[in-house]
């Protein structure tokens, strides 16, 4: 006969296993974290670009004796492009070197997501950061040279997007590649070739020939191509498609060495 004491075993109740997280959710939450951290930053950062789009209108047309509209008109509709380039190129790799640095790229990283993700809510943060400076610079080139703009929005709006993913996958390959302080400096080289060696705000034949013939291979020329087109001048459609070709060419191998 059992002992009175003895008490038949427990039987475990079986807890409901918790719903799998779609990737929509993950993105939302990854997108919120991110926007967590620089959101407070966002206003001074659109300061800093209108103050910088006012400093490249009208500063570089100090360097141009007796400027006229079609070299005002140039380098007005090459600035967004700068624009886009410093936020990609300079503040992407700036901001992911810091978060490297506190452990927080580290500790995201590690979490059960996949990796694609954290690079699509990155760059939907920055997308966010870095187009406004486009209205911005339009209407600070206007305001200073009177200029008469030709909008081709579905040009102008995809090229942005192309441009400012362009550059913030290559400031983010920079970050993730490099060590945190070497990659500051890389950044910071790249956007002076960018501001100085580039035909942006200045037309290629200006450059030596060969020069020239490498900004054929680089994503830079291009990106100010297709947002010139945009804002001032309708292009053909095979330029358009070779233009755009190069970008996505250049966000493939970024992506892959990311």
């Amino acid at each position: 006969m059992p002992d009175a004491t003895t008490t038949a075993p427990r039987t475990r109740s079986a807890r409901p296993v918790p719903p799998r997280t779609g990737p929509v959710t993950t993105y939302m939450t990854l997108l919120r974290w991110n926007m967590a951290q620089i959101g407070a930053m966002v206003p001074l950062i659109i300061v800093v670009q209108a103050v910088l789009a006012a400093g490249i209108i009208v500063g570089f047309g100090f360097l141009i004796d007796d400027i006229n509209t079609p070299a005002a008109l140039f380098l007005s509709t090459g600035t967004p492009t700068v624009l886009l380039m410093v936020i990609g190129l300079v503040m992407v790799p700036q901001g992911v070197a810091q978060s490297r640095t506190s452990g927080t790229f580290t500790y995201l990283r590690a979490l059960p997501v996949p990796r694609p993700l954290h690079l699509l809510s990155d760059l939907t943060v920055w997308l966010i950061v870095a187009l406004p400076g486009i209205p911005v610079s339009v209407f600070v080139a206007w305001l200073h040279y009177d200029l008469t703009y030709s909008f081709n929005w579905p040009l102008l709006i995809a090229a942005s997007v192309l441009t400012a993913v362009m550059a913030t996958s290559v400031g983010y390959a920079l970050a993730v590649l490099l060590p945190p302080m070497l990659a500051r400096l890389a950044s910071q080289i790249l956007v002076f070739f960018v501001m100085l060696f580039s035909p942006i705000t200045f037309p290629a034949s200006r450059l030596p020939d060969w020069l020239r013939a490498a900004h054929d291979w680089l994503p830079f020329r291009p990106a100010s191509d297709l947002l010139r087109a945009g804002t001032i001048t309708p292009g053909t459609a095979m330029q358009r498609v070779v233009a755009v070709a190069r970008i996505l060419r250049m966000l493939d191998h970024s992506g892959r060495r990311v």
